[in-house]
């Protein structure tokens, strides 16, 4: 009967008549955005209107990927105030933007359990599905990581709603090292957990296409905003443009 509060976004816009007692997270003041010459450290209860005000160091080429995905959320500003990056992650939907960003970006995430031992793992694997991912009862999102070996990167981004300020149909983000051709590709949205697929130098168009079509059938998210056919379509079509945009800026 116990639920951990964040900013309450979610669970203040249903009714949830399971729940005896909100357990509130905001007085822990895990909610400070940290620079440090490792990266940047993301307190889990830090809003999402705070995020989108940082201004990182001129050399984070990356760093626009923040304010990218926080438009990506299907919320006002009134929403912005309140709703935080861990809360955003630990519903772990498909179109969660803050999965999206930190996946991209190389995340690691620190998980806090009841007594008091933390764990590290990877935001890549930290979803597991739609609404599911590796939390065991009790545990809480602590901080973000986010390393400056990827901020450093130059990126891209491709994203397809139906409508303007619509839910994400696919998020995908492309990133790549200065002076290198090799590609991480995240794509989110379009699939049921987070999907990055990793290129030494850049695949051609070819290789490209088997990557995303080895993906299997059950990973692709159907839900009114698009059919698997669809957003597996998509994923190839953005991905050549992702492609073919960093090979003709003349590093690949």
């Amino acid at each position: 009967g116990d639920a951990f509060l964040a900013g309450g976004t979610w669970l203040f816009s249903d009714p949830q008549p399971q729940l005896r007692r909100l357990i509130d997270l905001m007085p822990l003041g895990w909610d400070s955005l940290t620079v440090t010459e490792a990266g940047l450290e993301i307190g889990a209860m830090c809003t999402i209107r705070d995020l989108y005000a940082f201004r990182g160091p001129e050399n984070w080429s990356a760093a626009p990927l923040f304010t990218t995905s926080c438009e990506a959320f299907l919320a006002s500003f009134k929403v912005w105030n309140s709703a935080t990056v861990g809360g955003n992650i630990c519903m772990s939907l498909p179109a969660g933007p803050m999965i999206t960003m930190t996946v991209a970006l190389e995340a690691s995430y620190t998980l806090r359990s009841p007594d008091g031992s933390e764990r590290i793992v990877d935001a890549a694997d930290f979803v597991t599905g739609n609404n599911a991912n590796i939390l065991t009862p009790g545990e809480v999102l602590r901080t973000i990581d986010i390393p400056a070996s990827a901020l450093h990167k130059r990126h891209t981004h491709r994203r397809f709603t139906l409508t303007h300020l619509g839910r994400s149909t696919i998020f995908m983000v492309a990133t790549q090292h200065l002076d290198a051709d090799d590609l991480l590709l995240t794509i989110t949205a379009g699939t049921t957990r987070p999907v990055r697929l990793a290129f030494d130098s850049m695949p051609d168009a070819d290789e490209m296409a088997h990557r995303i079509g080895e993906l299997p059938d059950e990973l692709w998210f159907d839900d009114p905003n698009g059919s698997p056919d669809h957003r597996r379509h998509l994923a190839r079509h953005y991905a050549e443009d992702i492609r073919n945009e960093f090979t003709s800026s003349g590093v690949s």
